[in-house]
C-alpha cells in the first residue's frame, strides 16, 4: 500500500472523513468542557487554586510537549495504529477523570488524557492529507475544522447542563461514545501506511521538553498560588529553564532527526508569528478559563449558563473565519493580523465591566462578540502565513509546532492565575479586571509583532 491514498483509489471517503472529526473532537470537547466544571469539581474534591490549575494543566501539558512527537510516530508506525492508540488512550483517561475519587487521581487521568490528544490531533489530520487531494483535500479539512470549532462550542454548553443535572464526573463520560463510534470506523475504514524510510524519532527532545515545561508549569503554578516565590519554587523554575535551553541544544545536534529543526527560526516571519501565537492565544486561554469561573463564583450563574455565555466565541470564530480566510488571500496576512488581536485587546477590555450584578446582555455577550470578530480575524490568516513562512518540506512541523506554542500559550497562562482562582467575592472580581487588562496588553504585543515582523503583501486584484 503506498503511502499517499489519493480520492479515487478510496472507497470509503465520508467514512474516514468521519474518523477523523470524531477522534479530534474528543480533543476539542475536552479543551473547553473542564473550564465551566471547576467550581463545581472544587467544592467536591476539596481542591484548592493550585489542584484547579493543575486540572487545566495536565491535560495541556502533555498536549503542548509531545504533538511534535505523536505526528512523528505516525510517520515512523503508521497514522492509522498511533490515531487508535490515541483515542484508546484518551476513552481510558476518560473513565478514570470520571471515577477519579482524589484530585490526584483526577490531575493523572487529565495528563493521560493530553497525552492520547497528542497522538491523534496531529495523526487525524495527517490522515486525511493522505486520503484526499486537490479541492477534494482543502474541502475535507475545512469540514474538519468546522466541526471542531462546533464541537468546542457545544462542550461548554452541554458539559454545563450535565454539571448541573447530574455532575460533574458526566461531563469525562461525553468522551465514551465518540471513541467507541471512532475506534470502530478507524479500525474498519483506515488503512495503516508507515513511511519505509522510518524517521527515527526525537524522544530526548521530547523528554526535555517535556520535563522542561513541567518544571516551568509547577514553578509559575505554585508561586501564583501562594503569592510568593520560595527557594524551592525558583529552583523549579531555574530547572525548568535549563531543560529548555538543554531542549534546543539537542535540537542543534539532531539536525534533520530533530522534533524542532531549528532551521525554522531563521525566517523572522515565523518567529514573529509564534510569538504572536503564543501572546494572543495565551491571553485568550486565561480569558476563557476565569470568564466562566467568574461569572459562577461572583453572578451566582449556574454551569449551563456559564458555558452558554462563552457560546458566541466559537460560533462566530466558525461563521466568519472563511471569509477573512479569503480576504487574507487577497490582501495578505500582515493587516489582518494586525487588526484581528488589536480588536481582541478591546475585547479583553470590555471584560473588565463583568462583575457582582453585570447584565450578560450589555457586559459579557458584547465583549465576547468583540473578540470573538477578532479572533475570526487572526485565525486563518495566522495558519495560511505560517505556513508561507517556511518551504514545503518543513510546512507539517511548522504548522504542529505553531499548534503546540497555542497550547503552551495556554498552559503558561494558566500556570499564573492560581492566585485568582483562590478569591472571592470583591477580591475575585478586581483581580479579573487586572487578569483581563494583561490580557489585552499580550494581545496588543501580537498586534505589534504581525505589524513588524509580516513583510507586506501586494493587493491581488
Amino acid at each position: 500500500m503506498p503511502e499517499t491514498l489519493c480520492l479515487a483509489t478510496n472507497k470509503h471517503p465520508r467514512l474516514i472523513l468521519a474518523t477523523t472529526i470524531l477522534a479530534s473532537s474528543l480533543a476539542f470537547i475536552d479543551g473547553s468542557v473542564v473550564n465551566v466544571g471547576l467550581p463545581a469539581i472544587g467544592r467536591n474534591l476539596g481542591a484548592d487554586a493550585f489542584g484547579l490549575s493543575w486540572i487545566v494543566n495536565g491535560y495541556l501539558l502533555p498536549l503542548s510537549a509531545l504533538l511534535l512527537l505523536g505526528g512523528a510516530a505516525g510517520d515512523r508506525f503508521g497514522r492509522k495504529r498511533l490515531l487508535l492508540l490515541g483515542i484508546f488512550l484518551f476513552a481510558v483517561a476518560s473513565v478514570l477523570c470520571a471515577g477519579a475519587p482524589t484530585l490526584g487521581w483526577l490531575i493523572v487521568g487529565r495528563v493521560l488524557q493530553g497525552s492520547g490528544a497528542a497522538l491523534l490531533m496531529p495523526n487525524s489530520l495527517a490522515i486525511l492529507g493522505t486520503n484526499f487531494t486537490g479541492e477534494e483535500r482543502g474541502r475535507a479539512i475545512g469540514t474538519w475544522a468546522a466541526i471542531g470549532a462546533a464541537a468546542g462550542a457545544i462542550g461548554p454548553l452541554l458539559g454545563g447542563w450535565l454539571i448541573d443535572i447530574v455532575g460533574w464526573r458526566t461531563i469525562f463520560l461525553i468522551n465514551l461514545p465518540i471513541a467507541s463510534v471512532a475506534l470502530y470506523l478507524g479500525a474498519r475504514y483506515l488503512h495503516n501506511e508507515p513511511n519505509p524510510e522510518r524517521p527515527k524519532l526525537d524522544l530526548p527532545g521530547a523528554a526535555l521538553a517535556s520535563s522542561g515545561l513541567a518544571s516551568l508549569t509547577w514553578g509559575l503554578t505554585t508561586a501564583s498560588s501562594e503569592g510568593k516565590l520560595s527557594w524551592t519554587v525558583a529552583a523549579a523554575i531555574g530547572i525548568g529553564i535549563v531543560f529548555l535551553l538543554f531542549f534546543l541544544r539537542t535540537e542543534e545536534h539532531a539536525g534533520e532527526n530533530a522534533m524542532l529543526p531549528l532551521t525554522l527560526f531563521t525566517s523572522h516571519g515565523f518567529t514573529a508569528l509564534n510569538l504572536l501565537t503564543f501572546l494572543l492565544y495565551g491571553a485568550l486561554g486565561a480569558l476563557t478559563l476565569l470568564v466562566p469561573f467568574v461569572l459562577i463564583k461572583v453572578d451566582g450563574y449556574s454551569a449551563t449558563a456559564a458555558g452558554a455565555a462563552l457560546l458566541p466565541l466559537p460560533v462566530v470564530i466558525a461563521l466568519a473565519s472563511s471569509t477573512i480566510g479569503r480576504l487574507s488571500g487577497k490582501i495578505g496576512p500582515r493587516l489582518p493580523l494586525t487588526l484581528g488581536p488589536l480588536i481582541v485587546a478591546a475585547g479583553f477590555l470590555l471584560t473588565t465591566r463583568i462583575g457582582y450584578g453585570s447584565s450578560y446582555w450589555t457586559t459579557t455577550l458584547p465583549a465576547m462578540l468583540v473578540i470573538a470578530l477578532g479572533m475570526a480575524g487572526a485565525v486563518a490568516p495566522l495558519t495560511t502565513a505560517v505556513l508561507a513562512s517556511v518551504d514545503s518540506l518543513h510546512a507539517g512541523v511548522a504548522s504542529g509546532f505553531n499548534s503546540a506554542v497555542a497550547r503552551s500559550g495556554g498552559l503558561i497562562a494558566t500556570a499564573l492565575l492560581g492566585m485568582i482562582l483562590a478569591l472571592h467575592g470583591p477580591a475575585l472580581t478586581a483581580a479579573f479586571q487586572i487578569a483581563a487588562i494583561a490580557a489585552a496588553a499580550a494581545a496588543l504585543a501580537a498586534a505589534a509583532c504581525a505589524f513588524f515582523g509580516i513583510k507586506p503583501t501586494l493587493v491581488k486584484l
